[in-house]
Order: structure tokens, then sequence, then C-alpha cells
């Protein structure tokens, strides 16, 4: 299936899923939709052993549509946004992301939710969304279980932006490579897991998930339920929204 805003690949047990949204890779709700059906096709099939996110352009990608966040088109956006990451969690095949340039928001939370994750030296990570008046919910329910409750308060409650180099330190990506040799890098990164047996490493990936004892489904309604219910209905969330798309500093109200 040919589709506008991804490139699919699969080859020798190594499927590929390209951003390609140009130049910033801006997730929209039709690019969302789009990852979502790739995710799923990727599941189905048994032959699969790696599942690689890259991107072309400019950056992996700056985030979110923030006009998709407001008014009608937010509940959209959330169901849209969170079946890719329903869909990441059911699926057995071990997931890595190849990440370089802005890997923001959004583009991050897709990065990390990966189980490995490789970044060229360029990369800068960061969950910026509550500089806007909102948060960002996947990291919310990701980020404590990688990197621990005391360093995912500091990134997501300041939205601070952070190199590749500490996010290596932070445990947030596997390895950290030179921007010129990340292609290469890359493949030389999936290459042992493509020599082992389909079968054995989605049953081994489903033991480590099992092991972590965490109900995904259950932590992200609660998640929803405040994104939506909550903090939808603020007066500053709509004010950091409108400010980020009017360029200017937001005016918050606290309320």
């Amino acid at each position: 299936m040919a589709y506008e805003y991804i490139i699919t690949d699969s080859a020798e047990g190594l499927a590929t899923i390209t951003l390609n949204k140009p130049p910033l890779n801006v997730l929209n709700i039709a690019m969302m939709e789009e990852i979502s059906d790739a995710i799923k096709k990727c599941g189905e099939d048994r032959n699969l052993k790696v599942l690689l996110f890259k991107a072309q352009g400019k950056c992996f990608s700056a985030g979110v549509d923030v006009g998709e966040h407001m008014g009608d088109l937010a509940p959209k956006m959330i169901e849209a946004f969170h079946k890719m990451f329903r869909l990441l969690n059911r699926t057995e095949i071990p997931t890595m992301a190849s990440v370089y340039g802005s890997c923001l928001g959004g583009g991050c939370e897709l990065a990390i939710f990966c189980d490995l994750v490789i970044a060229a030296e360029s990369a800068k990570l960061g969950q910026p969304e509550i500089q806007v008046g909102v948060f960002p919910p996947i990291a919310a329910q990701i980020m404590p279980r990688i990197i621990g409750r005391k360093v995912a308060s500091d990134l997501i409650l300041s939205g601070r932006i952070i190199k590749a180099s500490e996010a290596l330190e932070i445990g947030l990506v596997n390895k950290v490579v030179k921007d010129e040799e990340l292609e290469t890098e890359t493949r030389n990164f999936t290459e042992p897991y493509l020599k082992l047996s389909a079968e054995i490493l989605r049953q081994t990936k489903s033991a480590m998930v099992a092991g972590l004892m965490d109900d995904f489904e259950a932590s992200l309604k609660v998640i929803e339920e405040i994104y939506l219910d909550h903090l939808m209905k603020t007066k500053d969330a709509h004010e950091g929204l409108k400010a980020f798309l009017g360029k200017r500093k937001p005016v918050w109200r606290n309320e």
C-alpha cells in the first residue's frame, strides 16, 4: 500500500517505517493513521524480527501538529495518537528508532516507546509540551518506567530539551553515533537481531513485558481522561496552544 506521509519497506526480517513529511515530520492525524496501519500490518507478519522507525527531512520529528490539539479535533487527535502506541504495545516484534535532529514532543514519545533507540550526536530529545500548556500523555506513562521518576519529573515538568549525550547517560537511548555514520550504525545495530529466530524474539519480548507487570491500557485510560476531561478544559491549555500558533509568549492565568 502506498502512503502519503510514510514510506514502508520489509526485507530479510527487517520492517522499516520511515517518516516522510518534510521538513520536520510534524505528526498530523492523517500521518498517525498511516503509521498505525503500517504497525498493524507489521504485527501480522510472523517472519519479522525488527520494526525500525526512521525519518527523512531535517529531523526525526518536531512533534504533533499543535493545531490539531485544539477544539473539536483534540479528542480525535488523542485517539489517533494513542492508537499508534496501543498497537506498538501489543506488537511482539522488537522495535527500534533511529533518530537525528529534533526529536521532540510526540516524535520523542514515538522514539522512546520503542524497545531500542540509536541516536545521532545532533539529536535533541525532549517533551516541551508543558511550555505550551499541555502535557505529553505517553511520556507521562512510559518515561518514569524507563529512566525513573526523578529524572522523568525533571524532563516532563520543565519541558527542557536535552542532547543525545545526556539522553544516553540517563538511559533514554541505547547508543549515540556521529551524524554521518547514523545510517551505517543503524544497520549494524539491527544485525544481531536479524540473525535470531523471529518467534523466539517475540516470546522473549512478551516475557519481558509480562515481567514488568505493567498494565499499559489501564494507566493510559486514566491519562486520557485527565488530558481530555480536565487539562483541555482549562483556560491555560487553550492559551498556551493559541500562543504557540500565534508565535507569542503565553499569558498564564493559572486556571
